[in-house]
């Protein structure tokens, strides 16, 4: 704790950092809803990742960490640490090394079955077992979601859950604030007040609100053939507008969904005239993904990745490495 000169040792600070999306939101409201304590929230849209470095810490402050790839932070997380700062971080995006420090407390684990909510979740015994379901389904962690709900006596509120994680996850996309219904940072703050997700659907417009968006987006795009395709994948290529924007990753999880058997790219021009994708590995064969977009830059995990910016002249090799691309689980050894 750090002292004030002179005087009583100052109030720790908190900060919860995390994406924007429905993991990670759900992940750090879990936490708060078991352990309240005022912290100030660090968030923002899907593709924005480095937001460690948006913290300053001094000895004695609490960094929660959620859903925010630690190889994109390790520097930031490295400097906190080195500031004094205790960091407990969850995650299941792939990282090289995890640091090893008296002061960090990692949970972080990559396998396609998981996320952030359901780490948080079985770390806190299942304290607010819904709200982790609306993060998994939000990850489109469908099958996983469904068979928790089952054994946590949730299961005839799957539709509803599913219905909130995914209206929540479709907020998250975005080039600025302007293309999304309303912020994360404010979405949480709506959020937070409900200890059940149910709640918070029967009381608040804006989850009705961004399904009907998210559903008229989804219209639009699925009014766009494929830009390339076989047997075994098929890449979309959306126009650049507002609806594009927001529903990119909704639209990567729909056709995973409805084509299993296939991988899927999903792709949309940005204003530099390069493209931001997302990829998800074929259902049936869950990764590969995080590999495939880190020979592009991006980063992510086995089943679902992307990459914030492919220069316009690497759409072909792009296409060429997704066409050849080995899915499934790596090998050891």
């Amino acid at each position: 704790m750090s002292a004030v000169p002179g005087g009583a040792p100052a109030a720790t600070r908190r900060f919860d950092v995390c994406n924007g999306d429905a993991d990670g939101l759900c992940a750090v409201l879990q936490w708060r809803l078991h352990t309240p304590a005022q912290a100030t929230l660090v968030t923002g849209l899907k593709r924005e990742i480095e937001l460690l470095d948006r913290v300053q810490a001094v000895p004695g402050d609490e960094v929660l960490a959620c859903d925010i790839s630690m190889q994109r932070n390790l520097a930031a997380l490295l400097r906190l640490l080195e500031q004094g700062a205790r960091v407990r971080y969850f995650d299941h995006h792939a990282v090289s090394e995890v640091p090893t420090h008296a002061r960090l407390e990692a949970h972080v684990e990559f396998d396609a079955a998981t996320c952030t909510s359901l780490l948080m979740d079985r770390h806190l015994g299942g304290a607010s077992r819904a709200w982790a379901l609306v993060g998994a389904y939000g990850d489109n962690l469908i099958a996983q979601g469904d068979a928790l709900a089952g054994t946590s006596g949730l299961g005839g509120a799957r539709g509803r859950l599913r219905m909130i994680g995914e209206a929540v996850n479709y907020n998250a996309y975005g080039e600025t604030e302007q293309d999304v219904r309303i912020a994360p940072r404010r979405l949480y703050t709506v959020m937070a007040r409900y200890r059940d997700p149910l709640q918070f659907l029967a009381q608040e417009p804006i989850v009705a609100e961004l399904d009907g968006l998210r559903l008229a987006d989804l219209q639009l795009a699925r009014a766009v053939a494929p830009h390339w395709r076989s047997e075994h994948a098929s890449a979309l290529l959306l126009p650049d507008a507002p609806w594009s924007r927001r529903v990119l990753g909704c639209v990567a999880n729909e056709l995973a969904n409805a084509h299993p058997q296939r991988a899927h790219a999903v792709l949309k021009p940005i204003v530099s005239g390069d493209y931001v994708v997302s990829v998800r590995a074929p259902r049936v064969a869950p990764g590969g993904a995080a590999q495939l977009c880190a020979l592009f830059g991006g980063a992510g995990r086995a089943a679902a990745a992307g990459i914030d910016r492919l220069p316009a002249r690497e759409l072909g090799r792009f296409i060429d490495a997704f066409a050849a691309a080995h899915w499934g689980a790596k090998k050891a050894g």
